[in-house]
């Protein structure tokens, strides 16, 4: 005669592999959401315990100081990505808005309020330019993006013949430049609020909270997702995707213009190399963003967390004095396993 105990007992040994899967399926959801934080923390802990100077408040201001330009491009990528694009004009953008910036002070002998908003216009411009090419004349976003930032290469460098921009600079005409920078424009670069916090973290911030807003609270956030998704659907829908893709385009030029003007600021010059590897490092911090919560798609909150990721490791690897020839190696490795990590766990089994 089987009793309720016995009954009971056989219930429970009977649920007992679906609670073991169920609770491998929740651990694994766990690491895949948490993989990318799990890593930062580490990173954390590993170069605090090998240079106590690392998690020295100042320095930790300092790395997120460094990366403010590259998470502000980084958003831009990331709302080109929303839409199904790609811009690969930013670094070019930001360079150009470099020598802009310096230009319309140096030569033009502008002030800060003037310049920047001069700056910004630029960085609209080019990114209608860039929605035109793609959009209207239906050239691939690649090769569109492509070509413009061959073009700004080489137009930021026609004004001054090549040369940097600073104070006395000699014009092609033989001319001497006699203006100099406002030190209104200088404080976006070089000021701390309350001798802490750059100025220039704040506005990353205001950035990341505004575009946050935007593609993830809003309808207009919807749609973008859902042009990338599908764009006939949603065009279907009574959604306008040549409005859709044309803003998210004027956005990332005009937040890779921000970027410029920030290192403009910082550096105090118009400088030929300036953004050099901005491009890279803001795609790698658009893509790392994917693995952040497990999202598999572009978001600000995940750029912006991909952007101090690399900016620790660099930081900390520069303090450990690893040669600069393996950084761009590793931040490679790193981008790949946290990316083999997102997806690899993700993975059902055939």
């Amino acid at each position: 005669m089987t009793t309720i105990d016995d009954e009971t007992s056989t219930k429970a040994a009977t649920r007992q592999p679906g609670n073991d899967s169920f609770n491998l399926s929740a651990i694994g959801a766990f690491l895949r959401a948490s993989a990318v934080f799990i890593l930062l923390a580490a990173m954390l802990i590993g170069f605090a315990a090998a240079q106590p100077v690392f998690i020295n408040i100042s320095n930790l201001m300092s790395i997120l100081q460094a990366v403010s330009v590259v998470a502000i491009l980084g958003a831009g990528v990331t709302v080109t990505l929303a839409v199904g694009g790609f811009d690969l004009s930013i670094g070019a953008v930001a360079a150009s808005s470099v020598m802009a910036a310096s230009y319309a002070m140096i030569v033009w002998h502008l002030n800060a309020f003037a310049t920047v908003p001069l700056v910004l216009a630029f960085g609209a411009i080019i990114g209608l330019l860039n929605a035109i090419l793609i959009v209207r004349l239906r050239v691939p976003d690649l090769l569109a993006t492509l070509a413009m930032m061959f073009l700004l290469s080489g137009l930021q460098l026609v004004p001054t013949a090549g040369r940097s921009i600073s104070a006395g600079l000699i014009l092609p005409d033989g001319s001497k430049a006699t203006g100099a920078y406002d030190p209104a424009f200088l404080t976006i670069g070089r000021y701390s609020i309350a001798g802490t916090v750059p100025v220039s973290v704040v506005l990353t911030l205001a950035v990341a909270i505004g575009l946050f807003v935007l593609t993830e609270r809003t309808r207009i956030g919807r749609l973008l997702f859902a042009t990338g998704g599908n764009e006939i659907a949603t065009r279907l829908a009574g959604a306008s995707t040549v409005k859709l893709k044309t803003l998210a385009y004027v956005i990332s030029s005009t937040l890779a213009s921000l970027g410029g003007i920030i290192i403009a600021a910082r550096v105090g010059r118009g400088d030929v190399s300036s953004g050099g590897s901005l491009l890279m490092d803001s795609v790698a911090a658009a893509l790392i963003g994917f693995a952040v919560l497990n999202l598999r798609r572009p978001n600000v909150l995940g750029t912006i967390v991909g952007a101090v990721f690399v900016g620790v490791l660099l930081n900390g690897l520069t303090m450990l004095n690893a040669p600069y020839y393996t950084q761009d190696f590793i931040k490679g490795a790193v981008l790949v396993g946290a990316l083999a990590l997102t997806y690899g766990l993700g993975r059902s089994n055939p």
